[in-house]
């Protein structure tokens, strides 16, 4: 029976920031990005503090790799329809933390954004997407390049290479069957498994240090805490949002009705030799279905408007 892993969130916040965990993070990096990643230091900043989940379901980690990079790694439960521009700032402050007022725009070190959102984001087929930055013509259509100056300047070979990345996973939209370490990896952060022979850089370490067993009784007792207070956000969001949903459907059913009712009464008055002044109809806009029901049978019955005075 395999055995249960502590969820990366909880992960992120109380064991990778570790430097003797960093191995764990350092796979997962090197998986994800397609070549070796090495951790030099975690860097301090506002995404950096270790949140309550009662204050936020987020949870952020920055660290500089070997290549003096900066990797922001940003975990998300629930639903914000913001997160792409949340993504951006996340970007635009790093940036900002790390240039001192005097130093040159060359000083400016590069950013990843790694996105871990567990909501359905935008619409596409796949679970793991990648944006760079491309400059491409207007009238040629061919894309920008660097001079071999700017190559040897920026230490890149291309202007993508300079821009900040971003990569998004849906973990939630992960249900294959693993075929590569990265698989491995997203099955994990999906349901804390890992094979019993992962390929996935770091899965092997994350076994053991990762394991709720290994976790001292203060730890998991944390941890326990922490997973309850996550069910019951995520109850509490489903019931406010199928509440939400009913009284929507109940708004629109109302609204329908005061619709047909509307037009009803529209019809009703020219029929019967009543055009509506301008005031009158902006009466008629503002009423309730059950006022226009109301409305439509005194019409009927007493061939005036409004009701019990004479049509001017």
């Amino acid at each position: 029976m395999a055995r249960k892993l502590v969820s990366f969130d909880w992960a992120l916040k109380r064991l990778l920031r570790s430097k003797a965990n960093f191995g764990i993070l350092e796979g997962f990096l090197s998986e994800l990005l397609g070549h070796s990643i090495h951790i030099d230091e975690l860097l301090e900043s506002e995404s950096n503090r270790d949140m309550s989940a009662q204050r936020s379901n987020r949870v952020d980690l920055k660290c500089r790799d070997g290549a003096g990079r900066i990797l922001l790694i940003e975990l998300q439960h629930e639903r914000q329809d913001d997160f792409l521009n949340r993504a951006v700032f996340g970007v635009s402050r790093a940036l900002t933390e790390h240039i001192d007022a005097g130093q040159a725009y060359g000083e400016l070190p590069k950013v990843i954004s790694i996105n871990l959102v567990y909501f359905n984001l935008g619409q596409g087929t796949d679970y793991v997407y990648h944006g760079r930055t491309h400059f491409v013509g207007m009238h040629t259509h061919d894309e920008l390049a660097l001079s071999d100056d700017e190559r040897a300047s920026y230490r890149a070979e291309s202007v993508a290479e300079v821009m900040p990345e971003y990569y998004l996973l849906k973990v939630n939209a992960f249900n294959h069957v693993a075929k590569d370490g990265l698989d491995e990896w997203i099955e994990f952060l999906k349901t804390q498994h890992v094979p019993e022979t992962p390929r996935g850089q770091g899965l092997r370490e994350a076994k053991q240090v990762l394991d709720v067993l290994a976790l001292n009784d203060q730890e998991r007792r944390a941890y326990e805490d922490y997973q309850d207070e996550l069910r019951q956000r995520a109850s509490m969001v489903s019931s406010h949002y199928g509440r939400g949903k009913d009284e929507g459907r109940q708004e629109g059913r109302q609204e329908g009705l005061a619709q047909g009712l509307r037009a009803g009464v529209y019809d009703l008055s020219e029929v019967l030799g009543l055009p509506l002044s301008d005031d009158q109809r902006a009466q008629v806009e503002t009423m309730t279905a059950a006022q226009l029901e109301r409305l439509r049978h005194t019409l009927k019955k007493t061939r005036r408007w409004p009701p019990g005075k004479k049509q001017r």
